[in-house]
């Protein structure tokens, strides 16, 4: 099948994938190793065909929000490390062994449920530096201790996330550098007390961007692999060339003439001030178009040239006003994230307009919404 059959589809464009590889590698010191957060269908991007572009690319640590999401990677051929980042149940975990996947512990009571299973489990543990999410608090330091004794744990890492990574306030860049050294401080007591905490990672897209002095064995980038920041006015240190993986499209499906005075969609929210061409686009919100989008200024690209979204967002399908775009026809093209001629819409435009971040509408691209694969 191709595109032209398409409703709405994506078009992710693996070169580009590569150069943000690179471009992050390229800030880091030599030797650092990267693990690639694919969760949520790689941020909606297609986590088989960019894991499988990563592993071309020298990646050979991957990283997941949970179990299932690990066993479709394996399932289709996918033999690298794989980390679930969070919980799995008790009665999931044999599963752990049957696909080797490798656990997160996420405090120290779950350190001695995995412990207590009676297999070896292969683990990363996590230790809480100041988000307060998972993670066993690095202030108890004795209890951090109680998961490195367990016997039937093999630990592989040990790692903590960022909170503000993404801001460049002196506040925010102080609280970094203090989570940076909780997690370095963590490490070294735990070599000191004769275990191995295996590869330490803290450094997320932002914190490689803006702190890529902050040295660790392995860094985690998500959003930036796929070129995108998670906000127009992120703060950003280092210059990075960052090329958007993802674009995504859909088609014109009508045409239509309307008076001054006619309403278009439901709840008539929009009423004609003038004669308009109003073009009807196969796309709505259940493919991830925010329903808010129509009324904020949101545009989409036809013809290389913008057009303003109108009415209310239905669940399959948009409007927009053409009036002033000739020639438009059932079946064009419609560019709701990505380049159509001179202009571009970026991701980071749509959640700005929309009051979001990037991560939530890539991840939100409905199952419906093909995808195609540009080599």
């Amino acid at each position: 099948m191709i595109c032209e059959d398409y409703r709405a589809w994506v078009e992710i464009d693996l070169s580009r994938l590569e150069n943000n590889v690179i471009a992050l590698m390229d800030l880091l010191p030599r030797g650092t190793e990267l693990m690639g957060v694919i969760k949520a269908n790689a941020y909606g991007h297609g986590s088989v065909d960019i894991a499988k572009r990563l592993v071309q690319s020298g990646v050979h640590h991957f990283a997941v929000a949970e179990i299932d999401e690990a066993i479709k990677l394996r399932n289709y051929g996918i033999l690298e490390e794989i980390l679930i980042l969070g919980y799995t149940p008790t009665h999931r975990l044999e599963d752990l062994l049957v696909y080797d996947l490798t656990q997160t512990v996420v405090n120290a009571e779950d350190g001695e449920r995995l412990g207590n299973f009676g297999k070896l489990i292969k683990v990363h543990v996590k230790i809480d530096t100041g988000l307060n999410r998972l993670g066993e608090p690095y202030v108890r330091t004795d209890k951090i201790l109680s998961i490195y004794r367990q016997k039937n744990l093999q630990i592989k890492g040990t790692f903590s996330h960022l909170a503000v990574a993404d801001s460049l306030q002196d506040r925010h860049v102080n609280f970094t550098r203090v989570q940076y050294n909780r997690l370095q401080k963590i490490a070294e007591h735990i070599r000191e007390n004769g275990y191995n905490p295996g590869k330490i990672h803290i450094l997320n897209s932002y914190g490689i961007i803006n702190h890529p002095y902050m040295q660790s064995d392995m860094v985690r980038p998500g959003l930036a692999i796929y070129g995108v920041l998670s906000k127009k006015d992120t703060s950003v240190g280092s210059k990075i060339n960052l090329l958007p993986v993802l674009s995504l499209k859909a088609r014109v499906s009508r045409v239509n003439k309307i008076k001054a005075g006619d309403s278009v969609g439901y709840g008539l929210s929009f009423t004609a001030a003038r004669e308009s061409v109003v073009a009807t686009v196969t796309i709505g919100y259940a493919d991830g178009i925010p329903r808010q989008l129509s009324k904020l200024g949101g545009e989409v690209l036809i013809c290389g040239q913008r057009a303003s979204i109108i009415g209310n967002i239905s669940m399959d399908q948009l409007s927009v006003d053409v009036t002033e775009i000739s020639n438009i026809r059932q079946g064009d093209i419609v560019t709701l994230i990505g380049q159509d001629g001179s202009e571009t819409i970026s991701c980071e435009e749509i959640a700005s307009l929309t009051g979001t971040i990037t991560n939530e509408l890539l991840s939100t691209i409905g199952d419906r919404v093909k995808r195609k694969i540009i080599k």
